[in-house]
């Protein structure tokens, strides 16, 4: 039986692993933006506004409290997929993961100050951020599998059972 700590802890993983893929998406995706419409990703732009940091201003070690921030979201929002017991499969974790863009960048960020509503920015860059939302929810739904696949089998006490 897998417990909800178990689950927890492999959907963090599998968040950690969905948000690389996203983080190298976004990354891809971003140098192929024109030149005007390069400015730094919301990532960046909700720690650097969190921080106070004022618009052009780029302070020193905000860029790595941005990537562990973007880590730690992902991270979280795949432990709550595994405390849920949210099916690991590609599409339902598509649709909530564009739920979480949209609840994000329509939502709380706005309602908050941190960040302008995703409609506000150039459609690129709102296409780019919902493209790698679906990114993140297909590869973290996969790598969730994968682990409890993994904790079923190989590395469960026992013979190794066939995969189900």
């Amino acid at each position: 039986m897998v417990t909800t700590a178990s689950r927890m802890l492999l959907g963090a993983l599998a968040g950690i692993a969905g948000t690389a893929a996203m983080t190298a998406a976004m990354a891809r995706l971003h140098q192929r933006l024109p030149p005007q419409e390069r400015y730094p990703l919301p990532p960046r732009e909700i720690i650097g506004s969190i921080m106070g940091e004022a618009p052009g201003e780029r302070r020193e070690g905000l860029g790595d409290m941005a990537v562990a921030a973007h880590f730690g979201f992902g991270a979280a929002v795949g432990a709550a997929m595994g405390a849920i017991r949210f099916p690991a499969r590609p599409l339902p974790s598509v649709i909530l993961a564009l739920g979480v863009w949209a609840g994000s960048y329509f939502g709380w960020a706005p309602l908050l100050g941190i960040l302008k509503p995703a409609n506000d920015h150039p459609v690129r860059r709102s296409a780019l951020m919902a493209g790698v939302h679906v990114v993140w929810g297909a590869v973290t739904a996969l790598a969730l599998r994968e682990l409890l696949h993994a904790r079923r089998t190989m590395f469960a006490p026992g013979p190794l059972k066939d995969r189900a």
